[in-house]
């Protein structure tokens, strides 16, 4: 249960580096922070939910 927040925590960081390295202001760094720790989140939440029901 752990791999969507897991996954949106190393999204949010993943974002805010990304938009430091190319030079980004605050609210750039909270998007990109933002749309990476979504998408991020989501493929850890069908990662999930394709484990479980693997092992049913």
């Amino acid at each position: 249960m752990i791999y969507p927040l897991g996954g949106a925590l190393l999204g949010a960081v993943i974002g805010a580096l990304a938009a430091r390295r190319r030079g980004g202001k605050p609210a750039d760094l909270a998007q990109w922070a933002a749309v990476l720790a979504i998408v991020c989140g989501l493929i850890g939440l069908f990662l999930l939910v394709f484990i479980e029901r693997s092992l049913v």
